[in-house]
């Protein structure tokens, strides 16, 4: 259906690398999934916008499909996590180039490690996949500084935005404050050669999972595999 696997990727199927980010292990993976998407998307559209908050959905959804690549084992892995991630990276980001704009910060940091954390269990479970959450939550972070560089505190201003909550002063410059040319280019350097990196590994058929043995245990928990005749 799609899902990526060691010996499928070296048959050169690489049109698995985009149908991966779209797939689900089963639907109570597809339902909590959706869910916190929902949860967090719905911030970040209000905050910095649909675009913005569309393209870093898809990038890093696939920067984290790619790191999956190079940990990849023989045994079938979706990405649909990646998205959520992505998004909780660059919400992570938002939060801290903003810190001292919310007035809920403790509750929204302690929102965003509760809903990592409990999706990084799940993706101990078999068929879901870790790597890609962690490359994409990166991933996430680093659109994040590059992107999300002018939220719309004027419109939101005093208005409970579900993971933040701003407390404005409106004659203050906020484009002057928040738009920091310098962050904003290094930070897009980085997740450009990140990117590039992953991608070149991916196409010359590099795997690390062969050289770590315990880079296993970051993806899932030991479980006897029944094999089908």
């Amino acid at each position: 259906m799609g899902a990526i696997r060691k010996t499928l990727l070296a048959e050169h199927q690489t049109w698995r690398l985009f149908m991966c980010p779209l797939l689900h292990a089963g639907a109570f993976h597809f339902m909590i999934n959706l869910f916190c998407i929902i949860f967090v998307g719905i911030y970040l559209e209000k905050e910095f916008g649909s675009i913005r908050t569309g393209i870093i959905y898809m990038l890093s959804a696939f920067s984290g499909t790619l790191v999956t690549a190079i940990f990849v084992r023989d045994s079938p892995a979706v990405c649909s996590s990646g998205a959520l991630f992505g998004l909780l990276g660059a919400t992570l980001s938002a939060l801290a180039r903003n810190w001292k704009f919310y007035t809920n910060k403790v509750a929204a940091l302690l929102t965003l490690f509760f809903v990592a954390g409990f999706n990084l269990m799940l993706g101990l479970l078999p068929y879901m996949d870790n790597y890609s959450s962690i490359g994409s939550l990166i991933s996430g972070f680093l659109l994040g500084l590059v992107l999300f560089y002018t939220p719309r505190l004027r419109q939101l201003a005093q208005k409970k935005i579900g993971l933040g909550e701003y407390g404005v002063n409106s004659s203050f410059n906020w484009k002057q404050k928040l738009d920091r040319p310098v962050l904003r280019s290094a930070s897009l350097l980085v997740f450009s050669l990140l990117f590039v990196g992953l991608l070149v590994a991916v196409l010359l058929g590099i795997n690390i999972s062969h050289h770590c043995r315990w880079c296993s245990y970051v993806d899932c928990i030991p479980y006897k595999e029944v094999e089908l005749q």
